[in-house]
């Protein structure tokens, strides 16, 4: 069941859409796939790090191709806008039982880079989390069970565990189709997760109708944890809208508040996405048109906030805002609710 269509959505006036985008296109990429996208980026012993999902296929075509369509590839950067791809990908998972890596986050922890991301297998879609020191070798700490995506991690323990933001997907109680939300586990030592709770739901979200989920790795303020989350509305008269015959959806990034010491408190959230799909690189020519996935926050001394963004999971892109706006427009949208999250 899909509530009534959305309409137009427009990004935050705070959001700045840097002027070099798209930063990462598969042209610059020398290993040639076409598309480059959902990147996990960091700033990781003294200099940006970005691991980059990559897929092949053909866009005249309007296909991907069937085999190793999907890896992921590393970058590096001294201003986090100028990036330099390594000559090869960083890791491709050898496993008789993985089909593909894909969606890498990264969250740097007491000192080392942890990866989230997604994993298809012969026996479902799982979420995992590997910790890596060079970026060549990655070492996987846990795989949840089929169907998990989009974790992230926290920055740093709180009240001594770990936390993450996950997007199961249920499918028999949530209505028989798309209706997935944004949840939070703890763990003890990253392998084992449980005490989960829902943080965020479809309902909660003015601009969505479809599905919410995390996006990039909350950041630490005075304030509490900023964090980015996808949004994402269905409108069934929507046609062809990039390479295959039919996308109905459309992806936006939303941004909310969560309290220091317990994050499952929702301080407050604009009530508008972050960012919208509006540019050309965002809406005309790539593999799904009006897609923005946020995957990357970096909190920079001088206030700035890089939010790194796939777009119409083709490209990689970066928008730049002021912490203090940040928080301003979560608060904005706060409202008292009687026994729970503030939204």
């Amino acid at each position: 069941m899909t509530d009534k269509t959305i309409g137009e959505l427009t990004s935050s006036s705070i959001l700045h859409r840097h002027p070099l985008n798209p930063v990462l296109s598969p042209k610059d990429v020398p290993y040639h796939p076409a598309m480059v996208f959902n990147a996990g980026v960091t700033k990781f012993q003294g200099q940006y790090v970005m691991v980059f999902r990559n897929d092949y296929g053909d866009a005249q075509k309007g296909t991907i191709e069937p085999h190793s369509t999907t890896n992921l590839g590393l970058a590096y950067s001294d201003d986090g806008v100028n990036w330099k791809p390594q000559p090869a990908p960083c890791w491709i998972w050898n496993d008789e039982e993985v089909i593909r890596v894909y969606d890498p986050r990264l969250t740097v922890i007491e000192g080392r880079c942890y990866m989230c991301f997604a994993v298809d297998t012969k026996h479902g879609l799982r979420g995992g989390i590997a910790v890596t020191d060079d970026f060549a070798k990655f070492d996987v700490l846990s795989l949840s069970v089929p169907d998990n995506r989009n974790m992230v991690l926290f920055p740093d323990r709180i009240g001594g565990r770990y936390v993450r933001l996950e997007r199961p997907m249920p499918v028999y109680s949530r209505g028989g189709m798309d209706r997935f939300d944004t949840w939070m586990s703890e763990s003890p030592d990253l392998a084992y997760w449980g005490n989960s709770k829902l943080l965020l739901s479809v309902e909660q979200v003015p601009f969505a109708n479809d599905k919410v989920g995390p996006g990039a790795p909350p950041i630490k303020t005075d304030k509490g944890y900023l964090t980015t989350f996808h949004a994402v509305d269905i409108d069934r008269s929507r046609g062809k809208n990039g390479w295959e015959d039919r996308w109905q959806k459309r992806y936006t990034a939303g941004i909310m508040l969560l309290d220091k010491e317990d994050p499952s408190r929702i301080i407050g959230m604009s009530k508008s996405p972050l960012i919208a799909p509006e540019a050309s690189y965002e809406t005309e020519g790539g593999f799904r048109n009006d897609v923005i996935f946020p995957g990357g926050m970096i909190l920079e001394e001088t206030g700035e906030v890089k939010i790194y963004y796939g777009s119409a999971d083709t490209v990689e892109c970066l928008a730049t805002a002021d912490v203090d706006d940040l928080l301003k427009l979560c608060l904005e949208g706060a409202e008292e609710q009687e026994g729970g999250n503030r939204i």
